[in-house]
Formats: structure tokens, sequence, C-alpha cells
């Protein structure tokens, strides 16, 4: 199946089905991470003020409408799922030692890493406690297992990066966690929060962690041929940190011994901004990139099907929309 442009699919088009929700939700989020701590509250605020794009919260709400009506626990479930995005990238940035987030200094930057540990702490805890007060026993069961599977994907990713040792489908393994996991999480609580149909949630479910795992693919081919990824990445950025992506793996597999072997040498012992054009070369040169965008169109046209027991709806449409965008973003 072939993917139409995302030249006219841009995130406003895709929202515009939940635009009220959106709106809506933007005062419940503030809400919720609001403290009777001075601090905490100031950091909230801090925080509610790097609003990213949403894209998880829009996710939520166009899964709910696509399988019923939004209700005050689709509210809780987009809420949910923002803070405790929001709260992994937190901890990120102490992990990653990262000064910015979002064009602002980091809360580690601004306030070290102690307070922004024990703040990404409070924020998950927050997130917990919308769902406990309300009975939401099956968000808590869905975040729960997503935030198992991130830490899993976080610490298996470090492993093999310490390695150099990673074939595709330990790649595979690392993302579905990392990446998909929490997106997944998004689509299945938007339609647990409106339908009980185990078959509709499940295909919610498989939405978005196909979804997930285009986005990711995406967002590594990227590392090789756009000036800066998706997530704001310069080129090579994955190389220098060791990172082994899957347009490279593709490519070591298809090299001589020897060149895979020299290549790998060359990232182990730091790849400079030299070595990372001729590695870029590499994987152009044995087919990486095509095979990873292979791949992500894979994952894309999976993602499709699972929306194909819905009726049509302008949120059914936003949600194949939404494919396109994440198989055709150039940065």
């Amino acid at each position: 199946m072939a993917f139409r442009s995302a030249s006219s699919h841009s995130l406003d088009d895709i929202k515009a089905p939940v635009e009220q929700e959106i709106k809506e939700f933007s005062g419940f989020f503030k809400n919720a991470m609001r403290s009777n701590i001075a601090l905490v509250d100031t950091i909230a605020r801090y925080i509610v003020k790097q609003k990213g794009k949403r894209i998880r919260p829009i996710v939520v709400f166009l899964c709910a409408k696509a399988c019923g009506t939004v209700n005050p626990s689709t509210f809780r479930g987009a809420t949910l799922v923002e803070i405790l995005h929001t709260a992994t990238l937190v901890h990120d940035d102490v992990v990653d030692d990262a000064d910015t987030r979002r064009g602002l200094a980091s809360i580690n930057a601004v306030w070290k890493n102690k307070v922004a540990v024990l703040m990404g702490d409070y924020l998950l805890s927050t997130g917990l406690m919308i769902s406990l007060n309300h009975d939401d026993v099956y968000f808590l069961k869905v975040t729960s297992d997503s935030v198992r599977r991130m830490s899993e994907g976080e610490i298996l990713q470090i492993q093999k990066s310490r390695e150099l040792n990673i074939d595709e489908a330990t790649y595979l393994k690392i993302i579905a966690n990392k990446t998909a996991s929490l997106l997944s999480t998004c689509s299945e609580i938007g339609a647990a929060s409106v339908t009980e149909d185990p078959a509709l949630r499940k295909a919610m479910k498989e939405y978005g962690e196909n979804v997930g795992m285009a986005f990711q693919i995406r967002d590594d081919i990227l590392d090789f041929t756009s000036r800066k990824s998706i997530l704001g990445k310069p080129i090579g950025g994955d190389m220098k940190e060791k990172k082994i992506t899957l347009p490279l793996i593709h490519a070591l597999t298809q090299a001589p011994k020897s060149e895979a072997k020299s290549v790998l040498k060359r990232i182990k012992a730091g790849a400079s901004n030299k070595d990372v054009e001729q590695i870029v070369e590499f994987v152009q040169r044995y087919g990486g990139i095509t095979y990873a965008e292979k791949r992500a169109q894979d994952f894309g046209n999976a993602a499709r099907e699972c929306l194909r027991p819905f009726p049509d709806s302008d949120a059914k449409r936003s949600l194949e929309h939404f494919i396109d965008f994440v198989m055709e973003r150039e940065k």
C-alpha cells in the first residue's frame, strides 16, 4: 500500500476532530500537576510552560472518538499518559545530563539532579493517584506495564551500546519497549475509556504499537539523512552515542566482514565528524536506508490494518493520516 504525501496532513489537521477536547485537556493537565508545596508547584508550572506537541493526548482522544464517545474517563487517561511521558522525560534528562528540553533549560539544569529525580517521582505518583482515586484499575495495569517496558528497553540499549553487539531482533525489541510501548498505551487507554469490547481495545493497542515502531525507525533513518531528526538530534548523534540502529545494522550484515569490523571499531573509539560522514556513506552504499524505510512502511501498513474494524469517521481518518504524518516527516 502506498503512503500519501504528508504535506496535506499537518498535526493541526490531524487533531481537528479533537480540537475542543485538547483545549479542555490543557486545563485538566495543569490542575492535575498542582501541589501545595511551593517548589513543586513552581517546577510543575515550569513544566506546563514547556508544552510539546501533545501527540500522546491527541492519540488518546482520537482513539476514544473512533471507538465511542469521549467522557471524563478519557480525560483522566490522557492526563495519566501525558504525566507519565513528562516524568520519563525529566528522568531521561538526568540520565543524559541534558541542559535543555523543548527550547528551555531542563529541570536538572535549573534545580539540579536530586530535585529533578524527585520531581519525576512526584509526577509518576500523581498520575497513579489520578487513576486510583477514580478506580481506573485498567489504566493502571496498562501504564504500569508501559513503565516496565520503557525501563527494560532503556537498560537493554545501554547494555548493547557498551557491547556494540546488536542484531535486528534486539533492535526491534528495544524500540518496541522504549518508544512503541507508550503510544500503544495511549491508543489502548483511549479505546478502554469508551468501550468494554476487548477486540476493539486490542486493535487500538496494536495500532499504537505499530505506529510507534514506524515512528522510531523513521527517526533513526533521519539520523543518517537529515540535518536534524524528529527528536532534534544532530545527524550522526546516535553513532556518537554508540547507538546501533536499523540502517546501520542492515548495512553491517550486507558489507564484507572486514569493512563491517572497521566501522564498528570507529564507532567504539568515538566517531569523529569525518567518521560519521564515511559511516553514513557506508550505510547508504549497503542499502541500510532503503531497508529501514521498507521496515517502517511494513509497520505503517500493519497500523492501517488495525483500523479496519472501526466505522468510518473523522477520528478514524485522522488516525490514518497520523500514520502518513509519521512516515513522511523530513525533520
